[in-house]
């Protein structure tokens, strides 16, 4: 393959740890299986304000948008949580799924076998789970206008944000959904509030538009949020895709996360639309977040960072089977009983944040070799 060259953005929190791991795994790659991988590291989030002033300074963005592809640790912590919003750590996440346009996020949640007990629902709700939130990024109340605090001339406050979507918005995370659907199990449950909010409603029918128009060999159906949040702890194998907005979408994803266990396992991909030569940037990165109490103690759990290097494999390079052998190596290790802190069971050992990359590293040895016999 050609040389492709990674942005590695750490962060704030645990993300310089497990950032770290993926960087690892990465390096192995180049040494055993012929990618040809280049990294470089920039600031985001409330580090990059304590060292300029801003959470997303011009440098990074300047990387991000020379990058093949794009690995972010996390982003926040409780010692900038006393900044203004325009500059809190978040607003580098968001700016840049702004910048590059990354209007669709990608989650899966997908119960690995030897951790079924770890999730605080039944082994029989859970085993086996594999699905995929699609949830659109770049509209919706976080961007929507107007938004603010005011003072009425009372002394009342009053907070306003704005939820908004357009027809094309709509219609382009549709067709996200869609085609993954059209690679899985062919189902996608649109997750709505059309009963009381009317932007939804919109998003409702535009969704059925493209589906009647482009895929009618796909089953749609549609719920309302809060049945959806309902559903997926009652019985989340029911769905297969499914698509909603921003702060829907920011909501059941982490509930689907800890269906699984633990936020530490999950990985994200944030997609946009191909541009004028093919590419299409990228952002791979865990769904858990800084962590700030455990951070700097080698105890967080890497896995959901060294998977969404996976998933940048399978989306952004097209190296299905080396994500297929990354993924094998993880669901192996933990079937040896290896675990960090956030998924200890019994008769489990625990490992830190190092020795949990150093036993996928070892395992992808192992498999390796095992794939060169066989061949």
């Amino acid at each position: 393959m050609s040389v492709k060259h990674i942005l590695l953005l750490p962060g704030d929190g645990i993300g310089p740890e497990v950032v770290k791991e993926a960087e690892k795994i990465i390096a192995w790659f180049n040494q055993n299986k012929g990618t040809q991988f280049t990294t470089s590291m920039a600031y985001i989030g409330g580090i990059a304000y304590d060292k300029t002033g801003t959470p997303l300074p011009k440098e990074t963005l300047e990387a991000a948008h020379e990058a093949d592809a794009i690995l972010l640790g996390a982003v926040g912590g409780t010692q900038w949580e006393s900044l203004d919003y325009a500059v809190r750590p978040e607003r580098g996440l968001l700016g840049i799924r702004k910048e590059l346009g990354l209007f669709a996020n990608i989650r899966p949640a997908m119960c690995f076998e030897a951790l079924a007990d770890a999730s605080t629902l039944k082994r029989e709700v859970i085993s086996g789970l594999d699905i995929v939130i699609v949830r659109e990024l770049t509209g919706d109340v976080y961007f929507g206008t107007p938004r603010g605090v005011e003072t009425l001339p009372d002394g009342t406050r009053k907070g306003v944000n704005t939820m908004v979507y357009t027809s094309p918005e709509v219609h382009r995370i549709a067709r996200v959904a869609f085609e993954l659907a059209q690679k899985r199990n062919k189902k996608v449950c649109s997750v709505d509030k059309a009963n009381v909010l009317e932007c939804t409603e919109m998003w409702r029918e535009e969704v059925q538009k493209i589906h009647d128009a482009e895929y009618k060999e796909i089953a749609l159906s549609h719920m309302y949020v809060d049945n959806a949040a309902m559903q997926l702890v009652r019985n989340p194998k029911q769905f297969d895709v499914m698509v909603t907005g921003n702060i829907f979408g920011d909501i059941l994803s982490d509930c689907a996360a800890m269906l699984t266990g633990s936020l530490g396992m999950l990985p994200s991909a944030s997609l946009g639309a191909k541009d004028k030569n093919g590419k299409t940037s990228a952002l791979y990165e865990p769904v858990h977040g800084s962590a700030p109490d455990i951070a700097g103690q080698n105890v967080a759990n890497p896995i959901a960072t060294i998977l969404s290097f996976a998933m940048m494999l399978r989306y952004s390079f097209n190296l299905a089977k080396e994500a297929d052998l990354l993924e094998k190596a993880i669901t192996e290790v933990l079937a040896q009983g290896l675990r960090t802190a956030d998924i200890m069971q019994d008769g489990g050992k625990k490992v830190s944040t190092t020795q949990m990359g150093d036993a996928i590293i070892k395992t992808l040895a192992v498999l390796a070799k095992k794939e060169e016999k066989a061949a």
